[in-house]
């Protein structure tokens, strides 16, 4: 059974129509991208997939759940992470995760903190106020807080939105691992290599409707074949930026 699917959701503001009928499904376990430009209706999708908006019409299920008649199993299944970290920067880390560890009423919400600190390569910073966090730490640790309870589903809604390039390496390894250890992820977002770099399918949102949907070689098939040149290998825009700043820096530099 998928993790998530998604069949004929229509949403409108009063007369604005932003879904206009989508359907997909997501299978368990692996990274589904949502890819569209601002104002496609993403946000709106992962809304009314973790129940905060209701559709006007059509339906979904995420983790075996209605979202609409279970929408407390489906709380209970999820965890998602918004646009912005959602993290306290007055408390170190360690006290980010051991709060939201506690609200939860989890056991031992110390070790639940080190185990995601470890996980997240974020011990030795852990004893740290977050305000002192780079952009890839503090949105690591959001990610890192959204997973307390293990929940089978994340919805990561534009996840690297602001994050400088380094930052956004960072981001991406760490979604990649969440993949690795059997969560399912869907993402939003508007950044073409983002998507290609993550996601197993991925499903173009535009205009309120998906306009094509599958794995990056079946998306790339729908070019007609590209002319064959041989070139000298330029490098490219990573290369000469991590040839510049000397390498990935430490966390600790960070």
């Amino acid at each position: 059974m998928s993790a998530i699917q998604v069949s004929g959701l229509e949403k409108s503001y009063k007369k604005h129509h932003v879904l206009k009928g989508v359907d997909f499904e997501v299978e368990r376990g692996s990274i589904f991208a949502l890819l569209g430009s601002n104002g496609a209706g993403k946000t709106t999708v992962v809304k009314i997939l973790s129940t905060l908006l209701g559709a006007d019409s059509g339906s979904a299920e995420v983790a075996g759940f209605n979202v609409a008649t279970k929408a407390a199993d489906v709380r209970a299944a999820i965890s998602l992470t918004g646009q912005f970290a959602a993290v306290d920067e007055v408390l170190s880390g360690r006290e980010n995760l051991i709060l939201i560890a506690q609200l939860r009423h989890l056991q031992d919400p110390g070790r639940i903190a080190d185990d995601l600190l470890a996980r997240f390569s974020l011990t030795e910073a852990g004893g740290r106020k977050v305000a002192t966090y780079s952009g890839g730490m503090r949105r690591r640790l959001d990610i890192a807080m959204s997973l307390i309870g293990n929940p089978p589903v994340i919805f990561l809604d534009e996840p690297t939105a602001g994050l400088d390039p380094e930052a956004r390496l960072e981001v991406w390894a760490t979604v990649k691992k969440l993949a690795e250890n059997g969560t399912t992820v869907l993402l939003t977002t508007q950044y073409l290599e983002e998507a290609e770099h993550l996601a197993g399918r991925i499903a173009i949102l535009h205009e309120g409707r998906i306009i094509v949907n599958g794995t990056l070689a079946e998306l790339k098939k729908l070019l007609p074949a590209a002319k064959v040149e041989y070139v000298e290998k330029q490098p490219t825009l990573e290369d000469v930026f991590f040839a510049v700043v000397g390498g990935k820096e430490t966390e600790q530099n960070a």
